[in-house]
């Protein structure tokens, strides 16, 4: 599956940021919410919350699982998604877009170097796929 865009930077745990200036705006990917199935409930991020890179964020649950999403880089919180507290699978129907969770102001541009671009993602999703 290759619905990734290429702008975009990726996590090994299946978070995207697609930057923009010093902003990010992050989501899970399309290869997560497969995974995960329909999702029922995100747990949003508060506005102003300073984030590490890796540090939980949040929780998506779905009918299959619970699982806790991790932030692609540090932060602070300047915006969240409120439709998904009423439409949670936003993230199923459009993941790369509106499905989005929650904006932030990028803390160290350069840590964006440590995740993975479509390329390397999209191989390292192949990859998840032949273990599984």
């Amino acid at each position: 599956m290759n619905g990734f865009p290429s702008g975009y930077r990726y996590t090994k745990s299946h978070e995207w940021i697609a930057v923009e200036g010093k902003t990010g705006k992050v989501g899970l990917t399309g290869y997560a919410q497969d995974q995960l199935g329909d999702i029922t409930f995100v747990e949003l991020p508060q506005v102003g919350r300073q984030l590490k890179q890796g540090e939980v964020f949040g929780v998506v649950e779905s009918v299959k699982a619970a699982s806790d999403c991790y932030a692609p880089v540090g932060g602070r919180v300047t915006a969240v998604n409120g439709r998904l507290e009423t439409e949670p699978d936003l993230i199923n129907r459009d993941p790369h877009g509106e499905g989005w969770i929650f904006q932030l102001e990028i803390t160290n541009a350069a840590e964006l170097d440590s995740l993975m671009d479509v390329e390397t993602y999209t191989r390292y999703v192949a990859e998840q796929g032949e273990k599984g």
